[in-house]
């Protein structure tokens, strides 16, 4: 039997979703994404160097890499002990057809766990009561103290949320002051969710002028207005059209003139992950060592605005409405609803070089961004 089967084994399956059921098989899930999180700031950072991204959006996508990894950090002390007893360690849920990472009420969970942590680490040992309960344990009883270990994956998961700055399932927009102070102001304004329906992080940034009276971030009625706004749209199936067309009729004073939406995943392993598609046979072919037997896709979507008119509003009024620039190549604007759009997928070497031997169908144009276990990257 092949060490894949040997590794799938490790999991239960329920439909599209699995539970990683064994110890090893949740520490080799978390440790991949801990590499994984490492390199998407290293390709960002590849991008900035290159032109392809602003410094202002690394340093907001930075922001969200480095809140994830937390996010995944405190999961794997959740389930730091899974398969270790009928009542202990839990098992955590993934998505192993559409995305390769933690379903979407894992994070709704966390959330509610955070909640409640300070009240939950009050009535715990502390981690050092914890490890001299478990050196008695062994040294006196010569027992294995599961129960301990579990107790102290519980203390260090809680602590982890104690501290906050996790990726959660939403995480509401912030706003970035650039320029201008009367008259007409500019915004960067950023926020991000866990796609519930596809189980997949999305990053959006909005480049906003402001010529209402009281600065946005200080307007206590369009402030909140905006935010709601704007999560309310962050679905996966709107184009990028659509959400800053609603954006721009709904707040006359709100000019919305690029927008950015990042797209971290799906997550392919052949190990974990059953998707279709050239990939699978890509990484079932590479026969990579655990740790290198994985590929994860990027893609940005990007909307400007490409001129100014002005709409009647009201009796005797007019306001400015924004023309936005779509994809001029082969009619794909209406499509897409972007002005442009660039897939990208980040591998280690040994998948690049069966994917780049196979040259399947579809990722001539897909940027190719080849990782190694020193952190260096590159472009392809």
């Amino acid at each position: 039997m092949s060490n894949t089967q040997d590794r799938r084994d490790d999991i239960t399956q329920d439909r599209d979703h699995v539970g990683l059921k064994d110890t090893f098989a949740s520490r080799r899930y978390f440790r991949k994404f801990e590499a994984i999180t490492q390199h998407l700031n290293r390709v960002a950072a590849v991008m900035q160097g290159e032109g392809r991204l602003a410094e202002r959006d690394v340093e907001i996508l930075t922001r969200y890499i480095v809140q994830m990894s937390f996010t995944f950090k405190a999961l794997s002390m959740k389930y730091l002990m899974a398969g270790r007893g009928n009542r202990i360690g839990g098992v955590l849920s993934m998505d192993r057809v559409e995305s390769g990472f933690p379903v979407f009420s894992e994070l709704m969970l966390m959330a509610n766990d955070a909640q409640q942590a300070a009240r939950h680490l009050e009535n715990m040992p502390s981690v050092d009561a914890l490890k001299d309960e478990m050196v008695r344990k062994v040294v006196g009883d010569r027992e294995v103290p599961v129960k301990l270990q579990y107790a102290l994956s519980q203390r260090l998961y809680y602590e982890e949320l104690l501290k906050g700055d996790m990726f959660w399932a939403r995480n509401d927009p912030r706003a970035i002051w650039e320029h201008g102070l009367e008259g007409r102001r500019t915004y960067t304004l950023h926020w991000a969710v866990y796609d519930s329906q596809i189980n997949l992080p999305t990053v959006y940034i909005l480049d906003v002028e402001d010529t209402g009276r009281t600065a946005l971030p200080k307007d206590q009625r369009r402030w909140p207005e905006a935010q709601a706004h704007l999560m309310g749209q962050s679905m996966e199936g709107l184009k990028l059209l659509t959400i800053a067309k609603g954006f721009d009729e709904a707040f006359d004073d709100l000019h919305p003139k690029r927008l950015r939406r990042f797209h971290i995943g799906p997550m392919y392993s052949s190990a974990f992950t059953l998707q279709s598609g050239p990939m699978r046979d890509v990484l079932r072919e590479a026969k990579s060592p655990a740790g290198e037997d994985w590929a994860l896709a990027w893609t940005i979507e990007e909307l400007e605005s490409e001129r100014v008119t002005e709409a009647r509003s009201g009796w005797f009024g007019t306001v400015e409405r924004e023309v936005f620039a779509l994809d001029p190549f082969a009619g794909r604007g209406a499509d897409t609803g972007a002005t442009r759009m660039e897939r990208a997928i980040i591998m280690p070497q040994r998948p690049f070089a069966v994917l780049e031997e196979k040259q399947p169908a579809g990722f001539a144009s897909v940027r190719k961004f080849v990782v190694s276990k020193s952190g260096a990257v590159l472009s392809v």
